[in-house]
């Protein structure tokens, strides 16, 4: 079998580097300062709309008292991925949004800039692991397919209980949507691999280039480990069925978000109008990176009205006042070309739209024929794996499932889903009760 060795350092020359951080670092001062606004609420509703039950008005307040490490250890011991989350949640729709200070119409605490600030911290300074009891190795042997955040929240947790854990990736680079699909405005793929780093530090085994089904058999998976959680994600872009999609400059979303974070060299030169096609978060996502790039014109054309976007309404605002416009009831019928290459979308209502790259985020293959190669293991009709409530078990007593793959949408409810499997994994294999008491801290 080839392994690919895995990718720590990322290679310069890459798009995303142009992309500006939306929300920068607070500097010591400023989150001190936003961490005295904290009301510390007793019932605290920010708790409650936090999918991983992070108690945030505990770290936020030792933030205040300048207790950086004790407040991430706070964060990590109820999301170990709460780095990137800090950087990508919607937070205006989960802990800042459930704020009690938008009932006073006043602006709500900024908890996501401020858990960045304390979980960058201690991995800045390569410390982060150290927050974090460490049971002695129980011989347990546990494989976690693929390496997006709910892999590796599974990982590291069944690896801080003592569980020789490995995690699979097919790519050259670990760590999923979280470094080849996360909007560079909100975190470069170089954050996410420096988190992936910390899960490596908790005891974590990542052999990357492996595909399970061809380097590795499903049986010898099985047969080599007490336990398999399948954090596989979602498969390729799906495509329209009109007339000009096969070919240059039509591309699927996550195949070009990723070649835009990751590729070397590679730039839009001669692209001066895009259209995004689709109605959710990647498109918005897409849409902003090309305005933010400077490409002149970007319209979003979504075949119904704004009102069934399911992308968020602010984020939307944000792409408008970058200048994308949404286009509503526009259905294409098909791709424009001439000798030059693409040069529009045609629609159905006979508007046509110029353009020289066209961005299809109209959603994703299901990862069905892996996780159904797995013995037992079960998808339903839209191709989500079936497992069950709570703690993602299949029906093979051996195999667990979590994120995308479940029909997930967000990276935090991906660790969440980690965390629960981990903790199932860890009843199953009957490790200690002192080891279940620990991964339920801080679990809502």
């Amino acid at each position: 079998m080839s392994v690919v060795p895995h990718v720590r350092i990322l290679p310069d020359g890459r798009l995303e580097n142009r992309l500006a951080d939306s929300k920068p670092l607070y500097s010591d001062a400023e989150a001190i300062a936003e961490a005295n606004r904290c009301l510390y609420c007793h019932d605290a509703p920010c708790i409650a709309a936090c999918p991983t039950g992070i108690d945030i008005p505990t770290f936020i307040r030792k933030i205040s008292t300048e207790n950086v490490r004790g407040s991430a250890r706070a964060i990590l011991t109820a999301n170990l991925l709460g780095y990137s989350c800090s950087r990508v949640c919607p937070v205006e729709e989960l802990c800042a949004g459930a704020c009690v200070y938008n009932a006073w119409e006043r602006t709500p605490i900024a908890i996501g800039r401020l858990q960045r600030y304390a979980t960058e911290a201690v991995l800045a300074k390569g410390v982060a692991k150290d927050l974090l009891p460490k049971a002695a190795p129980n011989g347990k042997r546990v494989a976690c397919v693929g390496s997006g955040p709910a892999s590796l929240a599974c990982a590291g947790y069944l690896a801080l209980e003592g569980c020789a854990v490995t995690v699979y990736e097919k790519r050259a680079v670990a760590g999923g949507l979280n470094v080849t699909g996360v909007a560079p405005y909100k975190m470069h793929a170089a954050s996410g691999s420096a988190e992936v780093e910390f899960i490596e530090s908790l005891g974590v085994t990542i052999r990357t280039g492996v595909t399970i089904g061809q380097d590795v058999s499903v049986a010898d998976l099985l047969a080599q480990h007490d336990a398999v959680f399948l954090g596989c994600g979602l498969g390729a872009d799906a495509t329209l069925d009109v007339p000009g999609t096969d070919g240059p400059g039509v591309h699927g979303a996550v195949a070009w978000i990723e070649r835009m974070k990751l590729e070397p060299g590679y730039g839009l030169a001669g692209v001066t109008s895009a259209v995004v096609i689709g109605g959710g978060n990647t498109a918005i996502d897409a849409a902003r990176e090309l305005a933010k790039l400077g490409v002149r014109d970007v319209a979003m054309l979504y075949r119904r009205t704004e009102q069934d976007m399911s992308g968020y309404a602010h984020e939307l605002e944000l792409a408008r006042s970058e200048g994308v416009r949404l286009v509503e009831k526009a259905v294409p019928a098909s791709f424009v070309r001439t000798v030059g290459g693409l040069e529009g979308v045609a629609l159905t209502d006979g508007r046509t739209f110029p353009c020289q790259l066209a961005v299809l985020a109209i959603g994703q293959a299901s990862m069905a024929p892996l996780a159904t190669s797995f013995p037992g293991v079960q998808v339903d009709a839209k191709g989500r794996v079936q497992a069950e409530a709570g703690s993602g078990r299949t029906a093979h007593p051996k195999v667990w499932v979590g994120g995308d793959a479940t029909g997930g949408e967000l990276v935090v409810t991906a660790v969440q889903d980690g965390k629960r499997a981990a903790r199932s994994i860890a009843q199953a294999l009957g490790l200690p009760a002192r080891a279940e008491a620990a991964m339920q801290a801080g679990a809502r």
